[in-house]
């Protein structure tokens, strides 16, 4: 039976051209710009190397401090003097690592001048991200406490300051001081913000007062990763800074209430979106599964009005077919199935134009050293949207044409 409802459906794409023209365009048309968007998210958010382990990974990033006058100050806007008295200081977390955010640096050789992104970080920022080293290894806690100047290049500083050859063992010059590399690792892309840079260098090398007490950060930006032994840690885990943050101190004298915690970036998002702490996600799910919806219903409504062309066009089979005691559901069965496969076909279509979008962003060098692919995930994606766009899309019109009588079918025809 299935076998013949496909042999009926590829029939009836090849009868009428220009409306499966039409359907595909318009499927095709629309997964594409779904599956570039989930393609992005993704590599954004996702389990790609280095962050490898999301899955018992949080981190303080954004909040939000309430001025004494009712103003707000909002953003990555932490200061090490806070992670290291209210985060550094947690219990319950397996590792806890500071970082500063990426800022740009030019370091020179010779006459050429070189723009790298530098980032600040402790030793236990390379336990809880995992890089893919092609030379060397990372700088140890003993080497951070000791404030030796080492460094951690990517492949492309090796390739452009080091041309190419072997780096560990050899110095740059960095705002001042002498680096040796100890460790060369695959590029990261900009779009991993927590882990890029060009260039990882101890914090103590940082230009800021870190022990300055206050709660707001300078340049660049720090943030804290938080990697838990288990994913059931990460209630208590929240549970314990908050106990903290209930006896938080405001050196700066105009703040009296701080909003922020250990979080994955989504819950962060949404935290400044909705000003609170708690009930956060649901919401912020709903509005992104809105926004998806809505992009979804033109498309569907112009492949709903085509599919009722199709079955006005075909009522003289559904009235023959009936006539000889075919049952509703299974007529409804059959155009569901049809329109599944057109979007499927839709989907096919839009993922190879997807890999070629993806492909000219990825050689265009606009992001830098972004690896924006279809892996699993985004392949799911996209065909399990295309499973419910063409359920969607089917499912009135099949109604519609299950609920013809044989004698009103073949009259029909003759209209």
């Amino acid at each position: 039976m299935l076998k013949n409802y496909f042999k009926i459906a590829f029939k009836v794409m090849m009868r009428n051209k220009l409306f499966t023209f039409i359907s595909l365009f318009g499927i095709s048309f629309t997964l594409l710009f779904i599956v570039v968007v989930t393609a992005f998210i993704d590599h954004t958010l996702g389990p790609v190397e280095p962050e490898t382990q999301l899955r018992r990974t949080l981190s303080v990033t954004m909040g939000l401090l309430e001025s004494e006058s009712g103003g707000t100050t909002l953003g990555p806007l932490f200061s090490p003097y806070f992670f290291k008295k209210y985060v550094k200081t947690l219990e319950t977390p397996q590792k806890i690592s500071l970082s500063s955010y990426h800022h740009p640096v030019v370091v020179y050789l010779e006459n050429k001048k070189l723009k790298i992104n530098l980032k600040y970080t402790d030793s236990e920022f390379w336990d809880i991200l995992d890089f893919a080293f092609l030379e060397g290894r990372s700088y140890d806690k003993e080497q951070v406490d000791n404030i030796e100047p080492v460094a951690v290049i990517n492949e492309r500083v090796r390739d452009e300051y080091f041309l190419g050859q072997e780096a560990v063992g050899r110095f740059m010059e960095i705002e001042g001081t002498r680096f040796r590399v100890i460790g060369v690792v695959k590029n990261v892309s900009l779009l991993r913000i927590m882990p890029y840079a060009d260039v990882w260098v101890p914090y103590l090398f940082s230009k800021s007062d870190l022990d300055q007490v206050t709660l707001i950060g300078g340049f660049p930006g720090w943030f804290a990763l938080v990697m838990a032994r288990d994913k059931r840690d990460f209630p208590q885990i929240k549970a314990e800074f908050q106990s903290k943050l209930q006896h938080i101190e405001f050196p700066e004298g105009r703040f009296k209430r701080i909003l922020t915690n250990t979080s994955s970036y989504e819950e962060a998002l949404a935290r400044q979106i909705f000003r609170r702490e708690d009930g956060n996600i649901g919401p912020f799910l709903a509005i992104l599964l809105f926004l998806m919806v809505l992009f979804m219903i033109l498309p569907a409504i112009n492949l709903v009005n085509i599919n009722i062309s199709r079955i006005i066009e075909r009522s003289s089979e559904i009235g023959i077919r009936k006539s000889f005691g075919a049952s509703s559901l299974v007529l409804v069965g059959q155009f569901l199935i049809e329109n599944i496969i057109i979007t499927i076909l839709g989907s096919i279509l839009s993922l190879i134009l997807a890999a070629i979008i993806l492909g000219l962003i990825n050689n265009s060098g606009y992001i830098a050293h972004s690896h924006l692919v279809i892996n699993y995930r985004v392949f799911l994606t996209c065909i399990l949207i295309a499973v419910f766009f063409g359920i969607y899309s089917g499912v009135y019109p099949a109604y519609k044409m299950s609920r013809l009588q044989p004698a009103e079918a073949l009259q029909g025809v003759r209209r």
